[in-house]
């Protein structure tokens, strides 16, 4: 794929490559130079679903009140 560079430095994505990285419009991209000089362009946007087992369970359930209490610390801290 191919693209032209505009005297401000603006590229238009392909659209194979926006339909890959399932990119629309307003989403945020970033570019990644790797170790061996290659460029990659990864989709920054992430939908909130995407984030779901990222954490572990905690071990108990935390209450309401519990989680106030840690917001309130760290706030303060």
């Amino acid at each position: 794929m191919l693209s032209t560079m505009t005297s401000k430095g603006q590229v238009t994505i392909p659209k194979p490559a926006r339909d890959a990285l399932h990119l629309s419009p307003g989403d945020r991209v970033e570019f990644v130079l790797g170790d061996d000089g290659r460029l990659f362009l990864l989709s920054a946007t992430r939908p909130v679903r995407s984030l779901k087992g990222m954490l572990p369970k905690p071990a108990t359930p935390v209450s309401l009140e519990e989680m106030d209490a840690a917001i309130t610390q760290a706030v303060r801290s």
